[in-house]
Order: C-alpha cells, then structure tokens, then sequence
C-alpha cells in the first residue's frame, strides 16, 4: 500500500488548512487511519485517528476543537481539516493506515506510512 499526503503549505497562525492522504488500493474497509506530526526537534507525535468506517475518531489534546478527521472509502481518502493553526502545529504530517479496524494512538499500531507533507504556520 502506498500513501500519498498532500496539502501542506505556509499559512499564518489562525489559518487554515486541510490535507488529504490518499491511499493506492482499497484499505478503509477494513483499517482505522490516522494523521502523526513531527516538528522541528520534536518526536513524532499523534494527531488524529478515524475509525475504518468513520464511526469513531480520537484527537491529541492539543488539537481538540480545531482538528478534524474524516475519510471518504469511495475515494480511498482520509482527510485532516485544520482550523486555528498555531506556529507550535509547525511539523511535517504523515498519514499511516492502521493494524486494525479502529485507529489507536500510538505508531506501533500502525502498519503502513505516507511520506509526509509539511506544514509551516507563521506568528
């Protein structure tokens, strides 16, 4: 399986972004998805993780309220709308397909990787 992200950009703090992640065979029937972060001297961390049939999705604190996951599995597509950047959401973002049907928190539950797209938010 190959994923491809994109969307990623330059942006001011207080705007807006959403990135796709599309994926190169049919995988959301059956595999929760999820979105990973790392910044400039940081680990990476978790974002966003969505259900393989959308019915659930879990948030990093640090996004709550202004991150939002969806998927469309007709497009083999996962989406990450971002709202309220802040120059601390500074990181390059992955998208992964997971193990299992739900999307947990941590890589290891994680099998496949996109290969990330930056996104740069301005103060």
């Amino acid at each position: 399986v190959q994923l491809q992200a994109s969307g990623g950009g330059l942006v001011q703090a207080g705007g807006s972004l959403r990135l796709s992640c599309s994926a190169s065979r049919r995988t959301g029937s059956n595999n929760g998805m999820g979105w990973f972060r790392r910044g400039p001297n940081k680990e990476r961390e978790f974002v966003a993780g969505i259900a393989w049939n959308g019915s659930n999705q879990n948030y990093a604190e640090s996004v709550k309220g202004r991150f939002t996951i969806s998927r469309d599995n007709a497009k083999n597509t996962v989406y990450l709308q971002m709202t309220s950047l802040k120059p601390e959401d500074t990181a390059v973002y992955y998208c992964a397909v997971a193990r299992r049907a739900w999307a947990g928190s941590t890589a290891t539950e994680y099998q496949y990787w996109g290969q990330g797209t930056l996104v740069t938010v301005s103060s």
